[in-house]
């Protein structure tokens, strides 16, 4: 287990490799789970503000569906989430020209729409926050089958997990929290 400040992160996110194989596994994150994305509360609000220009980026169906359901739901294990089709599909999602599920949040942050990327939920996948007694466990969570060609590659390529989210780690807890996470990792290579 890994220590930096309040946050307490698994050895594997240092440890394990992967990277994104898209063609492989169709953006099937955002397809298949109980629930939608996992949000905090500031989330909902920012999605509320930013889903009039972001639903130009979505299908009828799915603008129906959170037209229904709301910008955010709630889960009785996760708290609020994203709005799911059929408790499938993330109701922000598209499927582009390739068959590959993208999110239309993040498509309308890209063309500079909107300030928002995406849920941290969403872009720090496969790891998974759980706050408990004033800390955050931060842990490595690929989906067994999904996620299979992502180890795959990761390995492949030796890029570690810490690396391969290097973008979405330094977002939710900052660039000093990064850097000293590279150091950890460093030293448990060079003590391996």
């Amino acid at each position: 287990m890994i220590a930096i400040d309040n946050v307490l992160l698994s050895d594997e996110i240092v440890e394990e490799q992967f990277v994104c194989d898209l063609n492989k596994c169709k953006g099937g994150c955002c397809v298949d789970g109980d629930c939608g994305a996992p949000l905090t509360k500031e989330e909902t609000k920012i999605l509320a503000r930013i889903y009039p220009k972001v639903n130009p980026y979505l299908s009828k169906e799915y603008i129906k569906e959170i037209d229904k359901q709301g910008t955010h739901t709630t889960d009785p294990e996760f708290g609020y989430v994203t709005p799911t089709i059929n408790g499938g599909i993330c109701a922000y999602g598209y499927t582009d020209e390739l068959g590959i599920v993208k999110c239309g949040i993040e498509k309308a942050w890209k063309e500079g729409v909107v300030d928002f990327q995406k849920p941290i939920s969403c872009h720090l996948f496969p790891i998974r926050i759980k706050e408990t007694d004033g800390f955050e466990m931060v842990n490595y969570d690929p989906r067994p089958t999904l996620c299979k060609p992502a180890c795959k590659l990761g390995k492949q390529l030796k890029v570690p997990v810490y690396i391969f989210l290097k973008d979405s780690l330094t977002r939710k807890y900052g660039t000093g929290f990064y850097r000293t996470l590279e150091a950890v990792a460093k030293k448990m290579k060079d003590e391996s």
